[in-house]
């Protein structure tokens, strides 16, 4: 059965968080966390003004409430706290082309509230669940809306989007702060290997349309790795190249021209051209180097258990590639964040989980 603990965990938090709750809320909340938002979003700018006006008039919860699945309710008031109301629309309607695992995944999680119920955990009699799941189960799992008594104590005001997306809005709350000012502004991505830096650089492309450089374009080449340089801390990678190459430009609002490393061929590719953008982000390892952070608006630590980390690694890489990170890649970064307080010198961390 897909996420049985974190379903039976997020219903007993709903029920002790939100007591005037009827059964009818608790099949409202397994269906979003089967279906996500697909079935609510109209992406046209009456919608996006609908929000606009829920969040004005809705503020006082700002708060994440993860739904047992791969989806999450945003509470309105999270507006509040710098992130931008186009912003969590734009999540809100990519988080629709993602699914929980639809009808087959709700019956699991169905099972999970039935045997709550069985067990005196919640706050409604088995029949009184069953007899509502069922009713429901013959209609076809229709979404539901909340109950009248929900409605009335809690006034709910909140999107269902990605929990991924949901994971991050300290850092999208960060970056629209800084963008509110209206000038271009240039974020770094740092941590260590498998910590998702790539894939969180591809989600903000996704949301703001924004620039992605990679450091792994900006390694050295075979002439510059001496001894002398790679045994410098973060040495390995061609800090003033990329310097040179891309932030000077981007700092003085100008198009960037650059040339990627490619480590099969071991030489530079022909030069790349980027147009200015009101964001630019830059992801991987070393991107935070002492020769570097000063010129970013924003900064963000990946930090990621060393457990997880390896397991990710082993999922993605052959044996021989695994090698490599463990016992060279790995031990580099490590020397490199441990040398220049990395972490420390980031304007946040981001815990990385499953």
């Amino acid at each position: 059965m897909r996420d049985v603990a974190a379903t039976r965990a997020a219903l007993l938090a709903h029920c002790t968080r939100w007591p005037a709750l009827q059964v009818q809320d608790l099949l409202k909340f397994l269906h979003q966390s089967a279906f996500g938002c697909g079935h609510l979003v109209d992406s046209g700018s009456g919608a996006l003004e609908a929000l606009r006006t829920e969040a004005a008039l809705f503020p006082h919860r700002a708060d994440v409430e993860p739904l047992g699945g791969p989806f999450a309710r945003v509470h309105l008031g999270v507006v509040k706290d710098g992130l931008a109301v186009e912003t969590l629309w734009r999540i809100f309607v990519l988080s629709s082309r993602e699914t929980g695992g639809g009808a087959q995944a709700l019956e699991e999680k169905l099972t999970a509230l039935l045997s709550l119920a069985r067990e005196g955990a919640l706050p409604f009699s088995p029949e009184e669940v069953a007899g509502a799941a069922d009713r429901w189960r013959r209609g076809g799992f229709p979404a539901c809306h909340h109950s009248a008594a929900f409605r009335a104590a809690y006034a709910p005001a909140y999107r269902v989007v990605s929990r991924d997306f949901a994971r991050i809005l300290p850092l999208l709350s960060s970056i629209d702060r800084k963008m509110a000012a209206g000038r271009p502004i240039i974020v770094a991505i740092e941590g260590g290997s498998a910590a998702g830096k790539t894939t969180l650089g591809g989600m903000l492309q996704q949301i703001y349309g924004c620039s992605l450089f990679h450091m792994d374009d900006f390694f050295l080449r075979p002439a510059q790795r001496t001894a002398e340089r790679l045994s410098q801390p973060g040495g390995n990678v061609d800090y003033e190249r990329f310097y040179e190459e891309v932030l000077l430009p981007l700092r003085g609002g100008r198009a960037v021209s650059f040339r990627r490393y490619d480590c099969h061929s071991q030489q530079l590719l022909a030069p790349t051209t980027v147009a200015p953008a009101a964001l630019s982000v830059v992801e991987g390892a070393y991107s935070a180097h002492p020769a570097l952070r000063d010129h970013y608006d924003l900064t963000v630590f990946l930090e990621i258990d060393p457990g997880l980390q390896r397991r990710r690694i082993q999922r993605r890489n052959t044996p021989d590639f695994q090698q490599r990170f463990f016992h060279l890649w790995i031990p580099l970064e490590r020397r490199y964040q441990e040398a220049f307080d990395i972490p420390g010198h980031c304007d946040l961390i981001l815990e990385v989980k499953e």
